[in-house]
């Protein structure tokens, strides 16, 4: 049975593969410091349109949420983030072992308003306190939800009037980007944002993210090394994200992941399953009852359990990606209608 576990159970889509396969023998300088890398960057500033903005490629999503925000932050300041985000409940404190405090706010889709911002910022008033310094968020967030420009806008606004950074993740960017309803593009987010990075661990890299900071900073490449950030094989990296955007195929297969998502979703509703949480993008969290959820399980199909109801029925979690087949969830949609 499919696994709708993650977005990364696959290893790569075939086409990085085989560009780090034609350039495998080829020998460079190590550190992302060679010419594979340069042109990678090269391309992530064309489609950003930011020909000034500083790229970095960096491993995975934690390293790059805890090395930015612990570059850009003093050790008095402090980072907004919802309750939902990854910072807040999945990184095992890697934030706060920075010296940073995340103030949580609770929100009911995942995601940051102004207001929300603008109401922790002014309740924090003098030196007793920590400062915040910086909001967070992601897009497409832990919920699935996405944000719109004018959403992101009105928090660049908030963020310029007190004096904020302003950072998204872009773990699920691809399946954000791609999703209906989307206004955002690459180059908004160049425009709005400090720092957002490119999601390719979720979206057919083998591994890896790329930063995207729309200043150069001063020594951050200093930061990296500190936290263990610059691999020495960092083209290995590059030239998976050259791969994928130079023509386009990072939103191609974005928009695959969000079409199966959404035919498994339109599926399970016709079945009579609510989602609670309306998400355009490849996480769709519909509520089962948990006898219902028991034999998906016993048939060997694999879910993440996201939040307990009642005592009969659980929210879950599924997850497509790049590589689902369309026929994998057809087949699930075919075993659900015979559970009871």
């Amino acid at each position: 049975m499919y696994s709708f576990r993650n977005d990364y159970s696959e290893g790569a889509h075939p086409r990085v593969l085989q560009r780090l396969i034609d350039t495998n023998l080829e020998q460079t300088c190590g550190y992302a410091l060679d010419p594979m890398s340069d042109a990678a960057r090269e391309t992530i500033r064309r489609v950003c349109a930011a020909p000034a903005a500083d790229v970095h490629f960096v491993s995975g999503g934690t390293q790059t949420n805890l090395l930015t925000i612990a570059a850009f932050l003093r050790p008095y300041e402090a980072v907004i983030a919802p309750t939902t985000a990854h910072i807040s409940l999945h990184e095992a404190g890697a934030i706060e072992a920075t010296g940073h405090k995340v103030c949580a706010v609770e929100t009911p889709d995942g995601k940051l308003t102004a207001e929300m911002v603008a109401a922790v910022a002014d309740s924090h008033t003098d030196e007793f306190m920590v400062r915040p310094r910086m909001v967070y968020v992601s897009d497409s967030t832990e919920l699935g939800t996405i944000y719109t420009k004018a959403e992101l806008t009105a928090l660049r606004r908030c963020c310029d009037q007190r004096g904020l950074y302003l950072f998204l993740d872009g773990a699920r960017l691809g399946s954000a980007l791609t999703a209906p309803g989307n206004d955002l593009t690459l180059p908004d987010l160049a425009a709005l944002t400090d720092a957002f990075y490119i999601g390719g661990t979720k979206n057919g890299a083998l591994f890896g993210e790329a930063l995207v900071l729309r200043q150069p900073m001063e020594r951050f490449r200093w930061h990296m090394k500190q936290r263990g950030a610059i691999l020495a094989k960092g083209r290995a990296m590059a030239l998976q994200f050259q791969a994928l955007l130079e023509d386009g195929l990072y939103f191609e297969i974005a928009r695959h992941a969000n079409e199966t998502a959404l035919r498994l979703r339109d599926g399970m509703m016709e079945l009579g399953y609510e989602f609670p949480i309306p998400s355009p993008s490849n996480q769709q969290f519909p509520v089962l009852p948990n006898t219902v959820a028991r034999q998906l399980e016993e048939m060997g199909y694999q879910f993440e359990a996201e939040r307990v109801i009642d005592e009969e029925h659980t929210c879950v979690r599924f997850v497509t990606s790049w590589a689902t087949p369309q026929s994998a969830v057809d087949e699930f949609l075919r075993d659900l209608a015979k559970c009871r």
